[in-house]
């Protein structure tokens, strides 16, 4: 199982290192020429998108590895369930978005393009969720591939954009065409490589709903401390500020997809140890937080130092303000990862039920603290609300409630560097 886990890690993040440098680089082109204000307006919409997401997957995300994984036999009738029952939630939710921008920013005619047209994306990443199949049968170089010619189209398709000066609704666009590429090119795949033909059930979806449920609320309050701080400028700052803010959290991403992999592939290996009784689950979560920590704070500490670097070389000097909040943002990076090796643990223990608690804790408290500092500090005001929410959400919380202490003490034990070395050691002795 762990040569499975490591060559599925490898291809992921193989893939991924070509598909970030040319996102890199088309971004960096593209948000040069878009603006601060254009660039910003973008990723509004993206976050106005980004929380119908747990409704329109109603929480399945999180548990469909862990479905697959439990019940093979099932698993065309679980997909083709997942699949269409987000199909139907994703229609809804670009309605409710358009509503939403339509009375927000009625005035604003370009705005409510913008968002209807990125809400499209939603369907298309209902029918992506087939993904989470071969993330289950570890065979993720699939999906791995897919996205990268995906991007490369869409990178393509950027560049022409570039070229002839296209206008904010042709960049808009962009995001439908990768995920629909993904969705179509993935289901082929399913179906090529002996996947269970798709059938939808009604009792199916409510034994699923049953479990993910837990997860829509979770899901939302998650969303809303990831991208309450960029809407809330949008109204308290403007375009321009959700531009800079964006430039920063994208920098500070840079190396998410590795970390992303990393977690991706360890999940599988996780569930299936807790679900055989496995002496090795407790160490395996232990590994999983070492690396991700260890490896996070070594990036922060790296983009910190050269942040104004960073961002020139990327964004230029029109985003010189993203410098600054790129230095205190980068840190949450550390506390977001370990948020989601935190999550498997909770899959395999099935305490579902605690998670509307810490997320409803962090989303509120994001919301306040932007409310009190982004008056006071502006752009960086919301870097801080970000990075407080963050150390609470995904670590102290965990000291404060008792059901979920048992994952601190399993984090802390795989931070022991004596416990990291012979691991290490272990894992170059039996490549």
């Amino acid at each position: 199982m762990r040569n499975k886990v490591i060559n599925n890690t490898v291809w992921i993040v193989g893939c991924k290192i070509v598909q970030s440098v040319l996102q890199l680089v088309i971004n960096m082109l593209s948000a040069r020429y878009l603006g601060p204000s254009n660039y910003g307006l973008i990723n509004y919409a993206a976050s106005i998108a980004a929380f119908c997401i747990p409704i329109m997957q109603l929480g399945m995300r999180s548990t469909l590895v862990k479905e697959i994984v439990d019940r093979p036999e099932k698993e065309g009738q679980t997909m083709g369930t997942a699949i269409g029952m987000s199909v139907i939630s994703s229609i809804l939710c670009i309605i409710g978005i358009t509503t939403f921008t339509v009375i927000a920013n009625g005035d604003e005619k370009t705005t409510v393009i913008v968002c209807l047209l990125y809400s499209t994306s939603l369907i298309f990443q209902a029918l992506e969720m087939v993904q989470y199949w071969f993330q289950a049968k570890l065979i993720s170089k699939y999906t791995s591939l897919t996205m990268l010619f995906a991007y490369i189209v869409v990178s393509i398709y950027k560049t022409i954009l570039l070229i002839t000066r296209k206008n904010i609704y042709w960049f808009t666009v962009a995001q439908v065409i990768d995920f629909f590429i993904i969705a179509v090119v993935l289901l082929f795949i399913y179906k090529r490589v002996g996947g269970q033909k798709l059938t939808f059930s009604i009792k199916r979806g409510k034994e699923l709903l049953s479990k993910s449920r837990y997860y829509i609320i979770s899901g939302m309050m998650v969303t809303i401390f990831a991208q309450t701080d960029k809407i809330m400028l949008k109204f308290m700052v403007g375009d321009s500020g959700v531009g800079q803010y964006s430039a920063a959290v994208a920098s500070a991403g840079l190396t998410g997809f590795i970390f992303a992999a990393i977690i991706d592939s360890f999940r599988p290996s996780i569930i299936e140890s807790k679900k055989a009784g496995s002496t090795n689950y407790g160490k395996k979560v232990g590994i999983l937080s070492a690396i991700i920590i260890y490896l996070s704070l070594l990036q922060s500490l790296g983009m910190t130092l050269f942040s104004d670097l960073i961002v020139y070389i990327l964004y230029g000097e029109d985003y010189a303000q993203s410098a600054g909040i790129l230095m205190v943002l980068v840190w949450y990076t550390t506390f977001s990862y370990m948020g989601s090796v935190r999550n498997i643990w909770i899959l395999a223990e099935e305490k579902h039920k605690y998670l509307w608690i810490i997320n409803m804790s962090g989303a509120l408290g994001n919301i306040a603290l932007n409310l009190a500092l982004i008056p006071i500090w502006g752009v960086q005001g919301a870097a801080i609300a970000s990075l407080i929410t963050q150390i609470f959400t995904n670590f102290i919380i965990g000291f404060i409630m008792p059901q979920i202490r048992d994952f601190n003490k399993l984090m802390l034990k795989g931070l022991n560097p004596s416990f990291v070395y012979a691991e290490t050691k272990k894992l170059l002795k039996n490549r």
